[in-house]
């Protein structure tokens, strides 16, 4: 089979060599990433590291690439949303399988293992604030994934169908899909110590999650419907913004992804701990020792 071209349309290089958004070179990526959303919470990931390659900054993508107990893992923002996950994800994959000299598929392509580090907000009484919750499903609202091939494949076409009639889902709204993590990886992260759940990624903070402060809801029973949903044993734990997008673009490009997220607001309880920074470092290192 003929083997695909990228014009400089499609997959835009610096002049520099590096991939247009991150600005990082393919040597610079290593097969075990960590995303953040905040670019300031790159350098708290760093401080672990034994040694650094590369810290490249630009608009908001940090990226420090170093080695951790012998392992060799590259640390990168997002920003916050889908939107940027679509950027981040296209950009990762383009410097592990794309040739950037020839611009053609590489013949032996690169299998990354991405675990996106985040915080949430609760939605079960078993998910107080400093619970850490692995993604063991994700369902987005952001509709992201409606717009690559191969989508329902790897879907939960079911779990989605129960979800839009439990729902009522308005006709208005992107469809929703429910994607998996790759299991091997979750149960590697998540271990004995971390709750795995269902996490919705919205495509907003506020009305997207419920919050209502000066603008109505249109549905302002979204979140009791949520939170009573319940199927095949699964019930939906956390709202955080870009899981669904993560898992998803990595199941169609080959890669392994997972999400955990320390929860730092609980909805059900109308609590929230805006002092969280402090804390995460615990959640950071679990990590970093089972990457």
């Amino acid at each position: 089979m003929e083997k695909k071209y990228f014009a400089p349309s499609e997959l835009i290089i610096n002049e520099d060599g590096t991939v247009f958004h991150l600005h990082i070179k393919p040597e610079n990526l290593a097969d075990k990433v960590i995303l953040v959303g905040d670019p300031g919470r790159v350098e708290t990931v760093a401080r672990f590291f034994d040694s650094r390659e590369c810290d490249i900054c630009s608009r908001e993508f940090h990226t420090i690439t170093g080695s951790y107990h012998g392992k060799r893992i590259t640390v990168v923002s997002t920003g916050i949303g889908c939107d940027n996950i679509d950027i981040v994800l296209n950009e990762l994959d383009a410097l592990a399988n794309i040739d950037f000299q020839t611009r053609y598929e590489k013949d032996k392509l690169r299998t990354l293992e991405l675990v996106r580090i985040g915080t949430c907000g609760g939605l079960q009484p078993y998910t107080p604030l400093g619970t850490f919750v692995c993604s063991e499903k994700s369902i987005g609202f952001d509709g992201l994934l409606n717009f690559y091939a191969g989508r329902n494949e790897v879907c939960d076409l079911p779990f989605e169908e129960s979800f839009k009639q439990h729902m009522n889902w308005n006709p208005q709204l992107c469809a929703p899909y429910v994607i998996d993590s790759n299991k091997e990886l979750l149960e590697r992260i998540c271990g004995n110590d971390m709750v795995k759940g269902v996490t919705i990624a919205c495509g907003g903070f506020f009305g997207p999650q419920g919050r209502e402060l000066r603008i109505p809801l249109a549905d302002p029973q979204q979140n009791e419907k949520i939170v009573s949903f319940e199927y095949n044993g699964y019930k939906i734990t956390n709202f955080e913004m870009e899981s669904s997008a993560l898992q998803g673009l990595a199941r169609l490009m080959g890669h392994k992804a997972m999400t955990v997220c320390m929860v730092v607001a609980n909805r059900l309880a109308k609590e929230a701990n805006s002092g969280y920074k402090n804390t995460i470092g615990t959640l950071i290192e679990k990590v970093l020792d089972r990457i």
